[in-house]
């Protein structure tokens, strides 16, 4: 399905379950798509539906100039959520998309009613960072910074095989306005204050081994949210959904239905 954004921008999303189930959001992070989705889709539980999308400048949506604000990618969450009629979803948003999905929820309490962070923060570097990497790949292009970047993000048993051939191909494959866009969204943002005033369900994934938004960050901004469960994959990168894809998706099932948005005997399709 094809959704148009409030500017324009083409997004792309998918759907899959039962029709009025409760819903969970899969957001991306930068660089990737909604693929990184594909090994966690048949562990979830059966009786929910699962809608993912691609970020603008990513994947199948449009890839309008940069820069991008995060409050465009917020705008684009609401867009695809009405689009679906979706509302009381939970979010899982993973990186950018974690971001996406803190402001979100900090815009529109009747859109989200429990949150997954995942390898994310309220805030992620500094614009001194961003900036230089905006520079980068607008003088060299993304291939020449993948191997830096793959190796930030992939934990130890990753880094060679299927899934870094996978992720080296869809972040090479991402147009050099979409990646930068991201960045300028991602260097503009600082939720630390707006997300400690959440009051909902939460819950915070960490990979082990992840050195783009290592635990201890996780651990801080997860900590904002009262109540808010906190966990660590061992072994486990930036891109844990696709690294242990049965640890993650069996953390969020556990999340889901300890808040009633999944039944306590709900099976895989």
């Amino acid at each position: 399905m094809i959704v148009t954004a409030r500017d324009g921008c083409r997004l792309a999303a998918r759907i899959e379950g039962p029709e009025g189930a409760p819903a969970l959001v899969l957001a991306h992070g930068l660089g990737m798509d909604m693929t990184l989705w594909d090994a966690v889709m048949p562990l979830l539980p059966g009786d929910i539906r699962v809608l993912r999308y691609d970020l603008r400048g990513h994947g199948n949506s449009d890839a309008p100039a940069a820069p991008y604000s995060m409050g465009q990618m917020i705008s684009d969450a609401e867009v695809v959520l009405e689009a679906h009629d979706l509302t009381d979803t939970v979010f899982a948003g993973l990186s950018l998309g974690g971001m996406v999905a803190q402001g979100l929820a900090i815009k529109r309490l009747d859109l989200v009613r429990g949150l997954v962070l995942a390898n994310t923060a309220a805030k992620i570097g500094t614009p001194k960072l961003w900036e230089e990497r905006i520079a980068a790949i607008r003088r060299a292009g993304i291939a020449a910074q993948a191997d830096a970047v793959l190796d930030r993000w992939l934990g130890r048993d990753a880094r060679h095989g299927p899934v870094a051939a996978r992720a080296r191909r869809v972040l090479t494959g991402t147009s050099v306005e979409g990646y930068v866009g991201g960045c300028a969204a991602v260097s503009g943002t600082d939720f630390w204050t707006p997300t400690s005033g959440l009051r909902l369900p939460a819950l915070g994934l960490a990979g082990a081994e992840d050195r783009s938004t290592p635990p201890d960050l996780m651990r801080e901004t997860v900590a904002l949210i009262p109540g808010a469960r906190f966990e660590i994959l061992r072994r486990a990168g930036h891109l844990a959904p696709a690294e242990r894809p049965d640890e993650w998706a069996a953390q969020v099932t556990s999340f889901l239905r300890a808040i009633g948005h999944a039944g306590a005997a709900g099976a895989a399709p």
